[in-house]
């Protein structure tokens, strides 16, 4: 592992990178120790405090771990599929709050990757994917629910959707397309939409998973991606309409 001190990026990026790419390689197996901050230090030839900082931006990937004691000390972390949905979805929240994408992109992307999904969850789901889907329109049924929690409802639903193909890589790549897009979509529609088409088109898609109907579940999701961006041109338009009379 080499850095190279007289560019201009940061020591303790470059460190950082250096082991990131040894355990990327399987230079550094899942649970090898890690050398002491010390021999780190020596190593690149840098201050300790310049090794920490490294080892930090490591820890917050979940890429090592810190254990205290005569045996502890930094070891390579088996990085969970799990562990990294939440960087999954801050990446794309970001990449859609700070880039010109539009509601039918993201949508098209959306939906596409989801309904590519349908056929192994229809195959696959367990009797707890079925259930979180039951409980999620049970739940949008409720009176008074506000937008946030339907909102909310409507993630969870969709994530076992996702979550019943049994494929941890779909499920991490579809972690951002659903819960950064899913709000985006509902902020948008949330004024126009009806609860009652949304539940009935969920209670569709239910069925036909329950059914291991794989064809039904696509048509379903299908029918719901076509209403969402009927929904969204329908808003748009009236937004530029009253603009334009501003």
């Amino acid at each position: 592992m080499k850095i190279d001190p007289t560019t201009p990026a940061d020591l303790s990026q470059q460190i950082a990178k250096a082991i990131r790419d040894a355990i990327i390689s399987g230079a550094l197996p899942v649970d090898e120790r890690l050398p002491s901050e010390a021999e780190l230090a020596d190593q690149f030839s840098v201050s300790r405090p310049t090794v920490r900082e490294a080892l930090k931006r490591l820890a917050a990937q979940s890429l090592i771990r810190t254990q205290r004691g005569a045996t502890g000390g930094a070891f390579v972390n088996r990085l969970r599929f799990e562990d990294a949905y939440g960087q999954q979805i801050t990446t794309s929240t970001l990449l859609l709050s700070m880039n010109d994408v539009s509601f039918a992109t993201a949508c098209e992307a959306r939906y596409a990757l989801e309904r590519a999904c349908a056929p192994l969850s229809a195959a696959r789901r367990s009797a707890d994917h079925l259930a979180t889907m039951r409980a999620e329109i049970h739940r949008q049924e409720q009176p008074g629910l506000t937008d946030e929690a339907f909102c909310a409802s409507d993630v969870a639903f969709h994530r076992a959707l996702v979550d019943a193909a049994g494929n941890p890589v779909l499920s991490y790549q579809l972690a951002g397309a659903v819960e950064a897009m899913q709000p985006l979509m509902n902020m948008i529609t949330f004024t126009a939409r009806s609860r009652e088409m949304i539940i009935g088109l969920h209670g569709d898609i239910a069925d036909a998973i329950t059914e291991q109907d794989a064809a039904n579940a696509d048509k379903h999701l299908a029918a719901l991606a076509n209403y969402t961006q009927e929904l969204a041109r329908n808003v748009i338009a009236r937004r530029n309409m009253r603009k334009g009379a501003e």
